[in-house]
């Protein structure tokens, strides 16, 4: 059976697909468990590996309150379809920086700006 909301088999655990972080946290002495999807959760504990595993419960049960509640769940950053096309405006200034150095290197300008993102 497929999960049409994200096209990934049911049996794998919805909680594995998003995007987990651990950092310590000078502010509370603390490692602080964050999931990019959810920028309003956090999880303090002591190790880092504590705090993965505390972030991920949280989200796994903000999971379900949001699924009874039937709101709109969150598709996975992994999960989701990127065109590798984005639009960033800049200053004419940086504009026409970026096309000289680009010039220089002998290349165009969107495989410079690429290559500096990379």
């Amino acid at each position: 059976m497929r999960c049409s909301a994200w096209g990934y088999a049911m049996s794998r655990n919805r909680v594995d697909y998003y995007s987990y972080r651990v950092l310590w946290s000078e502010e509370d002495q603390e490692f602080v468990g964050l999931c990019a999807e959810f920028p309003a959760l956090s999880w303090l504990e002591s190790t880092p590996e504590k705090a993965l595993q505390g972030i991920r419960k949280l989200v796994e049960a903000t999971l379900q309150d949001m699924q009874s509640a039937h709101e709109k769940i969150p598709e996975p950053l992994a999960t989701r379809n990127y065109s590798g096309k984005f639009m960033v405006r800049v200053p004419p200034e940086t504009h026409r920086m970026l096309s000289i150095q680009a010039a220089e290197s002998g290349v165009s300008l969107n495989r410079y700006v690429s290559s500096k993102l990379a």
